[in-house]
């Protein structure tokens, strides 16, 4: 629908000169990131933007391992460590960091995502239309033994990538990639400490009348969680604050205050939740319909053998175009499982602030 759209209703952004980069507050979140911070800061420090107008902070949320200690051996090199004890959270941190950021532009990241060279320079030039209060970049996923390998995780990156594209192309992009994404620092709102921040900050953004795009040319490289449960526990999580957040902006699916907004909203975020609710009731219904025809015979074939190859997918031993279909289909079964969860834990009425992340 967005791709039909986008041919008749088209919204361009202005580029920006060197001579008007704006200063940029670099915010990088770490829990106990000793096995990767040093490659994170150094990244940082490689980036081609003006060493003058780049702000570096490390924001560690109670971190007890060698995170701090390895942060402050490049403080001559200008990079600043903001501790906050206690595990307050990611959000509750970024909450005390942003207002002592110095940056009129402030970056999101995460300790183990490093950027392309041109990244920063990329995201900010959109600010240059007075529109624009926020801009995302886009992850790329990779095996942690193969770097050149994506997962079935980064097709679905993919996915949301070009989402995003189109979207910005008509109006504004929904949410934000938490690793990677710049705003304008004097729209940022204190958030709940329970709030996911990538995608409440651009709602933020958007209630203030500014609109949010997507840089194809910024990106990061991540490592993907390694095993099914480490990403199964992230999706999880991932859900129950995404629920949690759509039900607290319930008013922004209203399209007669927020116009097209409102339906990419449905569409791209609230409807996705209902996901496993679809699968559900195709298995049921295509169970009374098996005997009303040949259709409805291969359908249920064809959704067992999906089962079936799901199921596969938690063997090790894996080849060739096999292995990509039985990745794909392991992916899209725990996914939906996952989102199910966070349903669950919604219900409960569980209100995730922080986790043990799986590296």
């Amino acid at each position: 629908m967005l791709l039909v759209i986008s041919i008749f209703r088209k919204r361009e952004t202005r580029g920006i000169h060197l001579s008007a980069l704006p200063k940029v507050s670099l915010l990088i979140s770490a829990y106990n990131e000793e096995k990767v911070i040093e490659d994170k800061v150094r990244n940082s420090l490689s980036l081609n933007y003006p060493r003058g107008l780049l702000e570096i902070i490390i924001v560690s949320d109670g971190s007890i391992d060698r995170t701090e200690e390895i942060v402050r051996q490049y403080t001559d090199r200008g990079v600043t460590l903001q501790s906050y004890p206690g595990r307050l959270g990611k959000t509750a941190c970024l909450n005390k960091a942003v207002q002592l950021a110095k940056g009129d532009i402030v970056v999101f990241s995460d300790a183990n995502s490093n950027y392309n060279a041109d990244a920063v320079e990329e995201l900010v030039k959109h600010f240059s239309d007075e529109k624009i209060g926020f801009v995302t970049g886009h992850t790329k996923y990779v095996a942690s033994t193969d770097e050149e390998k994506v997962l079935p995780i980064g097709i679905y990156s993919r996915i949301e990538k070009l989402t995003k594209m189109l979207e910005s192309k008509i109006s504004t992009c929904v949410g934000a990639d938490g690793a990677i994404f710049a705003i304008r620092k004097g729209l940022y709102r204190p958030l709940n400490d329970s709030d996911i921040n990538d995608f409440v900050i651009p709602l933020s953004v958007i209630r203030q009348g500014f609109r949010g795009v997507i840089e194809e040319k910024a990106f990061c490289i991540e490592k993907a969680a390694e095993g099914a449960k480490s990403e199964y526990n992230r999706q999880v999580r991932i859900t129950n604050r995404t629920i949690r957040a759509i039900s607290q902006n319930a008013d922004m699916l209203n399209p007669l205050k927020y116009g097209f907004f409102s339906f990419e909203l449905l569409s791209h975020k609230l409807l996705k939740l209902f996901s496993p609710y679809y699968v559900i009731a195709l298995f049921m219904t295509n169970v009374f319909l098996i005997y009303y025809g040949t259709f409805y015979f291969m359908i249920f074939i064809g959704q067992m053998l999906f089962c079936t190859l799901a199921a596969l997918g938690y063997l090790e031993k894996r080849s060739g175009i096999i292995s990509q279909m039985i990745s794909l289909a392991e992916t899209f079964t725990m996914a939906n499982l996952a989102i199910l969860m966070g349903w669950l834990r919604f219900f409960k009425g569980e209100n995730i602030v922080t986790w043990i992340k799986a590296r």
